[in-house]
């Protein structure tokens, strides 16, 4: 499915550039208008509408209403009615809904990779990642959420005359704020396994990519998910995020580290719990026995992968001195061969940032650094001949800890090489700053990498493969350390977050205590010959 309308317009010295259409060819008003009235809005409407601004062409892509604090409430009291009927239902029951969703998402593919491109100018290959990142979660937590969310029997106090189980109970409504840069994965990766878990959830629709949500909320109807077990607020972040933080039983936010302390002081303020997945800096580190073609390939996976718009992107690549030159020269051919630009096909291996203020960001840190002395081994400069927000992949070297780009999060496609003598300094300069989210080393000694990656504070750490290993692998909890945030999605902690334990039990013998006509005396010395005992026969 793509678009044949081209627009013409005028790059920076005034010469004709042709940008790659704004708007699929099959999104029409009729559509439109199915995915708009899954927005939570009262009838009387907020404010003015809301409209993104493509990056493909820099022009609106489609209004989507304003939600206003008063539909956040509504839309929060409807869940929670809602939500009593979706948590009695059977495991199987909920879980057959998301098995739909999954078999629809994958044949209707190409209109939701459409959309991420249109509202966010990702290269299209790494729109399909987002499919397969959400297939692959709702598989999982579909086959999975029974056994992760089991009652577990434990020992009660006193052993076979109690009995104690330990169950998960639904927090209730669940606020779910994610980001543009994955708005297919963040805007449903955690909405899945929250919904597996018996909740009802309100989700926040980034301003910059509402109509990707949309359309996976229409198509979740489509698969049988009931309307008010999970709406969609539209809105600034300051208002109506705010209003959903304030309102809902437990929040899960995606974001950056300064807006994620503000939601941990709500969330706290409140007493309810909040899943935060946070800023990163990321390091990757090239050993001296490193196969250098396959880090080479790594550090480019990891480090233009959606534009460098990506939470556990590589941002800092530490190579051993023995092999820094070699490891350079390749780098460089590497990022220079790649295709960069605009398309709704697989022309293009890395596309375009995501909104003015990106590439302004990116721009404003890579002119910072090289006004401080840096050198710019490649890339370095936006293209408006290929896009409006298009920036070429960057390699910088001579990075100092006075530049911007040193310590902060640049997000965008841009890379800083750093010489370093052996694994300490490695070691030492990975763990610079406050951040902690993802790192990767490459090894040709798989022990010894493994024994240096213990050592990098991070909350996943790849051997031999740039980012995507572990954050791929679903079964295993992803999430960081320090600014990069708390709690964790993917593998049982992803789901076990929406829910509380409750402890039930059972005396078969009525009150724990001494029974009438035992004095407590004897009561204590019954109960300190059964502590030797237990002692005794290894009884924990």
């Amino acid at each position: 499915m793509t678009s044949t309308r081209a627009d013409t317009t005028l790059s920076e010295n005034g010469a004709p550039v042709r940008y790659r259409p704004a708007r699929p060819h099959w999104v029409d008003d009729a559509r439109l208008a199915s995915w708009r009235r899954w927005v939570a809005c009262a009838e009387s409407g907020g404010a003015a509408p809301l409209t993104a601004t493509a990056p493909y062409d820099d022009r609106p892509t489609a209004p989507v209403p304003s939600s206003t604090p008063g539909d956040v409430a509504a839309a929060v009291t409807a869940g929670r009615a809602a939500q009593r009927h979706w948590a009695a239902l059977t495991p199987k029951a909920r879980a057959e809904v998301v098995l739909r969703f999954h078999d629809l998402l994958v044949a209707r593919q190409d209109e939701v990779m459409d959309l991420v491109q249109w509202e966010m100018g990702k290269a299209r290959f790494h729109a399909w990642q987002e499919v397969l990142q959400v297939g692959t979660v709702a598989r999982h937590y579909a086959r999975r959420a029974a056994s992760y969310l089991a009652d577990k029997r434990v020992r009660g106090a006193i052993p076979v005359l109690t009995q104690v189980r330990e169950v998960r109970v639904p927090h209730g409504v669940v606020g779910i704020v994610s980001p543009w840069n994955y708005p297919l994965y963040l805007g449903v990766g955690d909405t899945l396994p929250a919904l597996l878990a018996g909740n009802a959830v309100v989700s926040k629709a980034d301003p910059q990519t509402p109509l990707t949500l949309l359309w996976i909320r229409a198509l979740m109807a489509e698969a049988g998910l009931p309307e008010h077990v999970w709406s969609v607020v539209t809105g600034p972040g300051a208002e109506i995020g705010t209003a959903l933080v304030d309102t809902v039983d437990y929040v899960c936010f995606t974001g950056s580290t300064a807006t994620g302390r503000v939601v941990a002081e709500h969330a706290a303020r409140r007493l309810v719990g909040a899943s935060l997945e946070l800023g990163g800096k990321n390091p990757l580190v090239v050993r001296a026995d490193a196969d250098l073609d396959k880090a080479v390939r790594g550090t480019v996976d990891a480090g233009f992968a959606n534009t460098g718009q990506m939470c556990i992107h590589i941002e800092r690549v530490l190579v051993h001195a023995d092999v820094h030159d070699a490891f350079r020269d390749r780098l460089v051919a590497a990022v220079g061969a790649l295709r960069v630009g605009q398309g709704y096909d697989y022309a293009h291996d890395v596309g375009s940032l995501a909104s003015a203020a990106q590439l302004a960001k990116v721009s404003a840190h890579v002119d910072d650094a090289v006004a401080k002395g840096a050198t710019v081994l490649c890339g370095g400069r936006a293209r408006p001949d290929l896009g409006p927000y298009v920036y070429e992949p960057t390699v910088l070297t001579g990075v100092t800890g006075g530049m911007d780009l040193c310590r902060g999060e640049t997000f965008g496609p841009v890379l800083a090489l750093y010489r370093v003598a052996d694994d300490e300094e490695a070691v030492a300069r990975a763990n610079e700053g406050t951040y902690g989210l993802s790192a990767s080393v490459f090894s040709a000694d798989v022990p010894g990498a493994l024994r240096l990656a213990r050592r990098i504070r991070a909350g996943s750490v790849n051997i031999n493969d740039g980012a995507l290993l572990a954050a791929g692998t679903v079964e295993a909890p992803m999430g960081g350390m320090g600014d990069s945030g708390l709690g964790r999605r993917s593998g049982a902690e992803g789901i076990r977050k929406f829910t509380e334990p409750q402890t039930l039990a059972v005396s078969r013998l009525g009150p724990v205590g001494p029974p009438p006509g035992m004095s407590a005396e004897k009561f204590v010395a019954l109960g300190n010959r059964q502590l030797t005992l237990l002692r005794r026969l290894g009884v924990r």
